[in-house]
């Protein structure tokens, strides 16, 4: 099933998360990496985008969700996942991950992401109706705005400017 518009933004997060899933599988796969700077990354897209996107999905889909008794278990599981996600995005930002930790991240992130996808986000598409998806779509379009501005490139206004 295609994806509807209104989840598409969440969707392009799963993206950018996964392939940061797929580019660390792929080093630790080939021998030992230097977890230093992956758990720098890991830290950096939580910050500009993976926790506003956890958040958007608590505020916005998961109440939705939850008006549905089929989904209230699964949401009750992802919800579960975020917080155990959070804990290893912290453990990145303390540098304690080591390459069994980088192995384990991978493996839950994916799993997650491919969870929403596949059921979650398929289960929606199917019981709301239209103005119920746009309802929801511009209720992540509030809460996904701060997500642009975090990873948003400088501009001449908000450029350090050099002293004189």
């Amino acid at each position: 099933m295609l994806r509807d518009k209104n989840l598409v933004p969440l969707s392009h997060q799963h993206q950018h998360a996964l392939a940061l899933c797929v580019r660390l599988d792929r080093a630790l796969q080939a021998g030992e990496v230097d977890p230093e700077p992956w758990a720098a990354e890991i830290e950096l897209a939580f910050q500009q985008e993976i926790r506003f996107h956890f958040t958007a999905e608590e505020e916005e889909v998961f109440p939705v969700a939850l008006g549905f008794d089929e989904l209230k278990a699964l949401v009750d599981e992802l919800r579960t996942e975020h917080v155990a996600l959070r804990g290893l995005f912290a453990e990145a930002s303390a540098r304690t991950l080591d390459n069994a930790g980088l192995q384990g991240f991978v493996e839950k992130l994916a799993t997650h992401i491919r969870k929403e996808e596949r059921q979650l986000f398929e289960r929606l598409q199917g019981l709301l109706a239209p103005a119920e998806l746009a309802a929801m779509g511009t209720g992540l379009e509030r809460a996904l705005a701060a997500a642009s501005q975090a990873c948003s490139l400088p501009t001449e206004v908000t450029k350090l400017r050099p002293k004189r």
